[in-house]
């Protein structure tokens, strides 16, 4: 149960921006010589593959819908990037606590990932392209600094993941609040304007 820290942290990542938690995680046990990663993580196939996808991520997520677009094609992507991480991380545990392991890291990465979206969704009730660029730019720095950190000291990063996550359930919360409120407002002011409409030509 000690790779659990280091399972959870990469779930939250995944979730985030799986092909980063992939190049990071594979740079570090490839040149770093951190033993914690995976080595199936630092093999030339993964790393080239994980920095072309997450070159297309790096554009892809700073454009209006096409961010969201993207998070729908990732939503089986990320959790199960998630899964496979943690699966790695947990080595040679036993059947029983691999499978923990596995799930929690699939689980926390299928969370983050809806978290993600949502917040995408309500970024784009307002398609201006600097909140979107803002918010990836945030999360790709979130991700990097998180995993960099993660191998060196899980339990700091498990906590700073956590409360992140949290953050971000908080954020969807308020913001879904705010976009149905806004519609309420743009329905009642819909509403009077077609009522005096209504009105004058019935007489």
């Amino acid at each position: 149960m000690e790779a659990l820290p280091l399972a959870f942290t990469t779930g939250w990542a995944s979730g985030i921006n799986a092909y980063a938690c992939v190049l990071i995680l594979g740079l570090l046990g490839r040149f770093g010589g951190v033993d914690e990663v995976p080595v199936g993580l630092t093999g030339n196939a993964v790393l080239i593959a994980a920095g072309a996808l997450f070159v297309v991520e790096f554009v892809a997520d700073k454009i209006p819908y096409i961010d969201s677009a993207w998070d729908g094609v990732s939503t089986l992507i990320r959790p199960t990037v998630g899964a496979i991480i943690a699966l790695l991380i947990a080595g040679d545990a036993s059947t029983l606590n691999q499978a923990f392991i596995a799930a929690t890291g699939g689980a926390v990465a299928l969370l983050s990932h809806l978290v993600k979206s949502s917040l995408r969704l309500a970024i784009n009730t307002s398609p201006e392209p600097a909140s979107n660029i803002a918010a990836s730019s945030g999360e790709d720095v979130a991700v990097i600094g998180v995993v960099s950190l993660a191998v060196f000291h899980p339990t700091a990063a498990l906590i700073i993941a956590g409360i992140l996550l949290l953050l971000g359930l908080i954020g969807v919360y308020f913001a879904f609040r705010a976009i149905r409120r806004g519609l309420a407002r743009f329905r009642a002011w819909r509403e009077r304007r077609i009522s005096p409409a209504t009105g004058s030509s019935a007489v």
